[in-house]
């Protein structure tokens, strides 16, 4: 199983980018999805994450950062097994490098949990 992270890059205080995260491989069902951030000299830390809700293809049960909350949205689409996370009102201190996580069941009873290799977000002037 791979996650492929996409959406970085350079963005003013203020901008808005989106990131996505596919994964692909040997997928039975995908649980929960997550972003996660490590700023330089830092820990990584939970940004956001989403539960899987089993009858529906969209949406789950969002957690976030309380650094983050009302201006950050997590969201997936199970069909194409993909998380996304909508980041608006950006600001300098959201710097940092993003990962995204998921836990992916090969089977209904077998399950591990993968990261992706991680895309830049650098907000600045």
């Amino acid at each position: 199983v791979q996650l492929q992270a996409s959406g970085g890059g350079l963005v003013q205080p203020g901008g808005s980018l989106r990131l996505s995260c596919a994964a692909s491989g040997s997928i039975f069902v995908i649980g929960a999805m997550g972003w996660y951030r490590q700023a330089p000299g830092k820990q990584r830390e939970l940004v956001a994450t989403i539960t899987l809700v089993a009858t529906m293809d969209t949406g789950g049960r969002t957690n976030y950062a309380d650094s983050v909350k009302g201006r950050f949205t997590i969201s997936r689409d199970n069909a194409k097994n993909t998380v996304y996370l909508q980041m608006n009102s950006l600001k300098p201190e959201d710097t940092a490098v993003y990962y995204c996580n998921a836990r992916v069941y090969s089977s209904p009873y077998s399950s591990q949990e993968y990261w992706g290799q991680g895309t830049q977000v650098t907000v600045s002037s």
